[in-house]
């Protein structure tokens, strides 16, 4: 095979890699909709078994029990209780059905279930759904207490901010709200609300990786943050 066949075929070949990879990515989008759509839909069906009935709360808890012990005999994992109780959840904090998203899966859904406040939740869901946030970095910036700090960072001015993100998210009105999100380095031990220079910072990240590499044991080493490098006599610093 010659060069420019050659080339032809590895353009055709990653040119199906995309088209596979683009399959597979609405294929896994289209089953997390149709997963929450499903588990909307038993909870909405639960909580209408609960008003028909007149169920009271340790009937309505006796229900959803007794769902999760035949639905798993029967369908397999999934249905376990603390599932049930959140599909029932999902429905009664989100009535409206279109007001779920698609960016989020279940996982993502049962850890905003479980936080009471729905200011809070709302908050977290929109900045989850703007920074593509994982399961993992949600948890982490819930644990983290995101929403308290910035709440408590500059009094009723910032408060009224904050709210206005939980309903309606990051708004882009100036070229400056492009880059005025807050950068959280909890892990550095540092205050929120404390100044710090540049200089300051990187002394920190430098220390939290060494001790990081530390931690890793033999083979592995630091050698600095700024190294000099020569190219065609000209002298450039790489950090």
């Amino acid at each position: 095979m010659d060069t420019a066949k050659n080339d032809n075929y590895g353009e055709l070949l990653d040119n199906i890699r995309l088209i596979i990879m683009k399959a597979r990515k609405n294929i896994a989008q289209k089953i997390n909709t149709e997963l929450l759509m499903t588990y909307w839909e038993i909870g909405k069906r639960i909580v209408d078994e609960e008003l028909n009935r007149q169920y009271d709360q340790q009937s309505a808890r006796q229900l959803i029990l007794k769902l999760s012990i035949q639905l798993t005999k029967d369908l397999g994992t999934g249905f376990s209780r603390t599932n049930m109780f959140n599909m029932r959840k999902l429905y009664l904090e989100y009535p409206d059905v279109q007001t779920l998203s698609g960016q989020l899966n279940w996982s993502h859904y049962s850890e905003l279930l479980s936080i009471e406040d729905r200011q809070k939740r709302a908050f977290y869901k929109m900045e989850t759904e703007k920074s593509c946030w994982s399961i993992r970095e949600m948890k982490r910036q819930i644990d983290s207490s995101l929403f308290e700090r910035l709440l408590l960072s500059k009094g009723k001015t910032n408060k009224e901010i904050v709210m206005n993100l939980a309903t309606n998210g990051n708004e882009l009105q100036r070229p400056d709200d492009i880059i005025k999100d807050p950068y959280v380095f909890e892990f550095l031990g540092i205050p929120a609300n404390k100044p710090l220079m540049e200089k300051d910072l990187e002394k920190r990240l430098i220390r939290h990786i060494e001790d990081f590499l530390l931690e890793l044991g033999k083979g592995f080493m630091f050698v600095g943050s700024q190294q000099r490098i020569t190219i065609n006599n000209i002298h450039y610093y790489m950090c």
